[in-house]
Formats: structure tokens, sequence, C-alpha cells
């Protein structure tokens, strides 16, 4: 299979119409139409359901899609990476991390490491969930990931046995809730049997979901919740937040501007916090001079080899 029919299916996918998707790949609208059909005989399965305007893409095609964006990255990945190499420029270390890392502490750990120009954020990585970190550095998509870790026992489905890892930081979630008009937290914990807090959750079986279930277990006094939602991604429960919508757990870095602008505030007290390790992953088979660099400058003394 070649790399240009991918590229081919995703302007396809992007344009929903067969001339503007050829133009946009430089060929004819007939050499297009037979590259796609040729595609779908490869896979063996209809990609494209030609019956809709515009046109759509059938279950197997959004499914392939997904597969085609990851490939065709990847190539993209490794040419820019040849070419350095054939350059003879230093080989740019790419980093994977939530979008709330991405904005409240890599700017400020890579400019005290002094590595802002040699490390390079990998900004699909932003949407991830946890075991997409590990699944791209055994790839070799990215070379570094940054992750939240729960500092206490937590039970995690995450295999990172094949992975090393360093802590560079600390971060907390705390319990934050919008104000009323009175200047009143709009929810507090812990809650009651006949009147629960409105809360905006994780999913369980993700990393701060079961962070957050792991540490309120460990808590002498019941908490009484009740969920509204859940939202992977610390950015958009933010933004309910300030609609007014509950309470919820949220990196302290993520909410110190909020807090001291009287937007959000405390849904408890600090017994409510859970404490998370900020950890920087490699994969044990993933070496080259600028990423071994960068790995041994790290303080030792926060090194680990296993979770």
């Amino acid at each position: 299979m070649e790399i240009r029919w991918l590229e081919d299916f995703i302007a396809l996918a992007r344009t929903r119409h067969f001339s503007r998707a050829a133009d946009d790949q430089h060929v004819t609208q007939p050499t297009f139409s037979r590259r796609i059909k040729l595609l779908e005989e490869e896979m063996g399965v209809t990609l494209i359901n030609r019956q809709t305007l515009p046109l759509s893409l059938t279950p197997a095609g959004e499914e392939f899609l997904t597969l085609c964006e990851q490939v065709t990255d990847r190539v993209r990945l490794t040419r820019e990476r040849l070419r350095e190499i054939n350059a003879g420029q230093q080989r740019r270390i790419m980093v994977a991390a939530p979008q709330s890392l991405l904005a409240h502490f890599l700017p400020e750990w890579l400019s005290s490491t002094g590595w802002q120009h040699q490390v390079q954020p990998y900004l699909r990585a932003t949407g991830w969930v946890a075991h997409d970190y590990f699944q791209a550095l055994a790839l070799s998509e990215c070379d570094l990931a940054i992750c939240y870790w729960p500092v206490g026992r937590c039970d995690l489905d995450i295999d990172t046995s094949a992975c090393s890892y360093r802590v560079i930081g600390h971060e907390r979630l705390i319990p934050v809730t919008a104000v009323t008009p009175e200047g009143e937290p709009c929810t507090a914990l812990p809650g009651t049997r006949q009147q629960p807090s409105p809360w905006l959750a994780y999913p369980k079986r993700g990393l701060l979901g079961s962070a957050i279930k792991a540490h309120l277990a460990r808590l002498p006094q019941s908490t009484h919740l009740i969920a509204q939602s859940e939202n992977l991604y610390a950015a958009g429960i933010k933004e309910l937040l300030l609609l007014g919508y509950g309470m919820s757990w949220l990196p302290e870095r993520n909410v110190a501007a909020e807090l001291a602008e009287g937007k959000l505030v405390r849904a408890g007290d600090n017994r409510w916090d859970v404490p998370m390790e900020l950890r920087l992953y490699r994969h044990q088979k993933q070496h080259h001079a600028e990423l071994d660099e960068l790995w041994n400058a790290l303080p030792s003394s926060l090194s680990y080899s296993r979770s």
C-alpha cells in the first residue's frame, strides 16, 4: 500500500468531494477515484458511502481515517528527522503531554532545563488518554511523555513496564466550584445522602478518575456525590464549572488565575486534595544521543526504572 493512498483518503475525508480532493492532491479526478477504489480493494471493505451528499465515511472508513492520520503523521516525523540527520543538525526531541501541562508546566520546565530549543511538544497528544502516551512511546511516535500520576496506591490498568520515568514535578487536584451571586460556593464537599454534591466527573477507569476515587476511599469521612457528566479533559470541566455546573477536582496550576480572581473557589479544604506526581516517561528501547543527554542531565535522585 502506498503512502499517497493514505494521503488521498485523508484529503477525501476532509473535503467530502472527489473533485476537490483530487485538486488538493494535484491529480485528475479519474486518477484520484481509481486510487480510492484500489485502496478499498486493498482493505477489502467499503470506506466511502457514495450515496450521500456530501460524501460520508462508512464506520470502517471512520476507523481507517484514524489509522491513516497516525501513519502519515509518523511518516512525516520520520522524514523530518532524517532530513535533520542528513543536514547534520541536532535531532529534536518530541514530548507528548496533556493540554493542561502544555499550557501550565512544560514551558517553565523546559526553561529550567535549558532544553527549550531542542524539545518540541507533540501537539497531536493533547487529546490523548493515558494509554495513548505509552503506546506512542512504544511505537517511537514520540520520545518522551509527561503524565500526571497518583502519589498513593491506585488501581490503574496501564502497563508501563517497558518504560522508565523520572519525577519532574508535583501537582495537586483540588476541589473547586463557582460562586453564587452572594459570593458563596455553588456546592461544597462532602455533600449529604439527602443532598449529594453535583460534580463533573472524569471517567472512572481513567487516570485522574482512578486517582480521585482512590483518594476518597482512603478518607475517613464519607463523600456523597452525584455525577452530572463525564469528561476526559480538565479544560472542558473548567469551562462547565465557570458556568456554575457543580464542582470537580482540577490541577491547581490550571485554576490558579480563576481562584485569584474569585471566579472559582474551593469546594473543600485541603484534606480533599489529591496529590499527584508529574512523571517524565521514556521507552527503554528508545535511544539517541540527544534524548540520552537530556535524560542523563535530569536529577538522578528522582529516577525510577519501573512503576
